[in-house]
């Protein structure tokens, strides 16, 4: 039931939305009325919204790959440029015998790791990982039934991972240094700069999970990098000096790029 009343009429808040420059400003306002429980929870996730924080922060979920996600304020949101990334893991996650071990670093909200879960529509085992406090608390939400993990990239791993892992999906900050002020104030502003800016020339977090991802891959399995479309041909080299059969793939509807790499061996095999 909608909460809107007679002294919040849905004209008055589309009306806001769009001054304060938000282009789909009917769907917006839908989607809060939807969420809020209270003419007062209303009024004030409009203010929210109109301020300037990302929608999905005023909710308080996102959308992704047909899911709906817990996010909390400050956490970075899911892009629907990373459903690219996912549609080929899912993929290479169908070719995997038994039950695939997968492990979302940089997990963020566990958005990744909860996608590929549901479009595999079989058992996985699922590790998480993330720095930031408040993502974790958001993917251990989102990944009820994973292991979520607090720490800098792999060091927070259990030692009985290493070797193991068919599948390793990621999406670290790439964004340049030089380029973080660039970016919509949403992200700039709302989102943690750790998970935005990725160095010098954006690949410094991208090169520490190249570096030790052949450690933590089993005989045959995968790597999967979020990266941007110039950013690739280093990227796919970083995957080949790592040891790693190496390529690029990219989709230019969602604007997206994903570098892949496979360790040599055969997937359920031991070496």
């Amino acid at each position: 039931m909608s909460v809107f009343s007679s002294s919040t009429p849905m004209p008055d808040v589309v009306a806001r939305l769009r001054a304060a420059g938000c282009v789909f400003a009917e769907d917006e306002a839908e989607l809060i009325a939807a969420t809020a429980r209270t003419p007062g929870e209303l009024a004030a996730m409009v203010e929210r919204r109109i301020s300037g924080q990302p929608l999905e922060h005023v909710l308080g979920w996102a959308r992704f790959c047909g899911l709906r996600l817990f996010v909390e304020p400050g956490v970075f949101v899911p892009r629907p440029r990373t459903e690219f990334l996912i549609r080929q893991a899912v993929a290479l996650a169908r070719e995997i015998p038994g039950t695939p071990v997968v492990l979302d670093l940089c997990c963020g909200t566990g958005a990744m790791g909860a996608a590929l879960a549901a479009g595999l529509e079989r058992p996985a085992e699922l590790h998480a990982a993330d720095l930031d406090p408040a993502a974790v608390r958001c993917a251990r939400r989102n990944l009820p039934g994973g292991h979520v993990y607090e720490g800098d990239l792999y060091e927070p791993l259990p030692a009985t991972l290493r070797g193991r892992v068919d599948l390793l999906i990621a999406s670290p900050p790439y964004v340049p240094s030089g380029s973080v002020g660039l970016l919509p104030p949403e992200a700039r502003l709302y989102e943690p700069r750790v998970a935005l800016d990725g160095g010098d020339d954006g690949l410094d977090v991208v090169r520490r999970v190249i570096a030790q991802a052949a450690q933590w891959l089993a005989p045959g399995g995968h790597l999967l990098v979020e990266t941007s479309a110039r950013q690739a041909d280093q990227t796919v080299r970083a995957v080949e000096r790592a040891g790693l059969a190496a390529r690029a793939a990219g989709s230019g509807e969602l604007d997206a790029t994903a570098v892949i790499g496979t360790r040599p061996g055969e997937a359920g095999l031991p070496e």
